[in-house]
Order: C-alpha cells, then structure tokens, then sequence
C-alpha cells in the first residue's frame, strides 16, 4: 500500500492510501470519523486504482470538525490531486451514506456507487431500538475514532436527510447505486432495500451469512464481494 498526502484549500493536510492498476475507485470507511480500517491491500478491489482518504481531523489527516459538504469538498481535492476523472464511490457503513452523499453533489465524477451495510437516509426509531438490542452480541472490532468528528457528521447528517428536496433528488439521480446489506448485521436493512428501489439505477442485494463488519472476520469474501461490485453490470 502507497500514500500521498493531499493538502485543502484551507490549509488541511490529509493521509490517502493508495493501490492497485486500473479503473479509479475511492473507499470510504464508516464512523463517522473513524480511522480508515479498510486500508489495505488484501481488501481492496482487485483490478483497479484504489484511494483510501482517511476523514480530515482522523487518524494521519489534519483538519478536525467538520460538515458532510466539507467531507464530499475534500473527496474532489483527492480526486483532482490523484488526476482521476471519474471513478466508482464503494462505502462501508457510514461510508455508504457518504457515498450516496457525494453522488448527489458532485454526480459528473461518479461512475457508480456501491454502499455495502450502510444505515440509509433515515432517523427510524424501531430502526434504533432494533440495532441497540444486537449490540452487545455484536461489538465489533475496535477501531480508533474521533468522537468530536463523529458528533459533527452526525448533525450534519441529520440537516441533510431533512432537506425538502432529497428524495426527489434521488428519485432524479442518474447515477447507478447498489446496496448490499449484510445478513446477519445487526443493522435492518429495509432503509437499504428502499433505497435501491427509490434511484432509478438503483439495486439492492444482500450478502448472506456476513455480520456488519464482515471485511474483519472474511477479509477474502469482502475482497471478492467488492471486487464483483465495482465491476460494470
């Protein structure tokens, strides 16, 4: 695994894993504001160019709090800085959020979107309690996080899917997106399915018998998983 190091406009300094030969591919950890677990060779999509931007105030990136445009901003000086024209969004979890995010901002860049276990655009309470039952049969690897990153991301997040116009702009989108749920995740994974049916090239599938974090406990089947979604359908 490569890096560079990708400095904003404002002066932040930011750490970006790279790998691999071919088409572009940005990944996009969840947290919010959690290290870039997903950094690494073995689970990268095999194939092509890959780019692993740890979140600005996370980890080896300067910066701190900061707002979902601010994070989607950062992704395009990544994207200018590494020469890429277009390339395929893959999320993880928060990531996937993001993801969709950036798709509906900057669309011109974005060859397709894959979000894999992501919460979807949504603050359902018998979503929450479901999850809060599971998680401590589920506790997850421990992955270093910024919890004044996380709590700004999280309200960010919040004036977003509260935006009059955001599902009409999905329902508008021309960007493909698919979503696969995990299994057995802790996580529902309706908010994913109706995602897949609300953009108009949109698709839902789940991987099954994996838990959320399933790139830790069957880093080989999440390589093969991401590795067929990237690739055109």
């Amino acid at each position: 695994m490569d890096s560079m190091t990708v400095t904003t406009p404002d002066g932040a300094r930011l750490h970006v894993g790279v790998c691999g030969t071919g088409p572009g591919v940005v990944v996009l950890s969840g947290g919010p504001g959690a290290v870039h677990y997903l950094e690494s060779d073995e689970l990268a999509p095999q194939g092509f160019r890959a780019w692993f931007p740890e979140p600005r105030g996370v980890g080896r990136s300067g910066g701190g709090p900061h707002t979902m445009a601010q994070a989607v901003a950062d992704l395009e000086e990544v994207r200018r800085a590494a020469g890429v024209e277009r390339w395929t969004v893959l999320g993880h979890s928060w990531g996937s959020d993001l993801a969709v995010r950036y798709a509906l901002d900057r669309p011109e860049p974005v060859v397709q979107v894959v979000g894999i276990a992501g919460h979807g655009l949504h603050k359902d309470r018998s979503w929450s309690a479901e999850y809060e039952a599971g998680k401590t049969a589920d506790p997850g690897p421990d992955i270093a996080w910024s919890p004044e990153v996380h709590a700004a991301l999280q309200e960010s997040f919040l004036d977003w899917i509260h935006e009059p116009g955001l599902w009409r702009s999905l329902a508008d989108s021309r960007v493909p997106m698919a979503f696969l749920a995990a299994g057995v995740d802790i996580r529902p994974s309706w908010p994913l399915a109706q995602l897949g049916e609300l953009v108009p090239g949109g698709r839902f599938e789940t991987v099954p018998d994996v838990p959320h974090d399933f790139w830790h406990t069957d880093p080989k089947l999440w390589g093969v998983v991401v590795t067929a979604a990237c690739r055109p359908s």
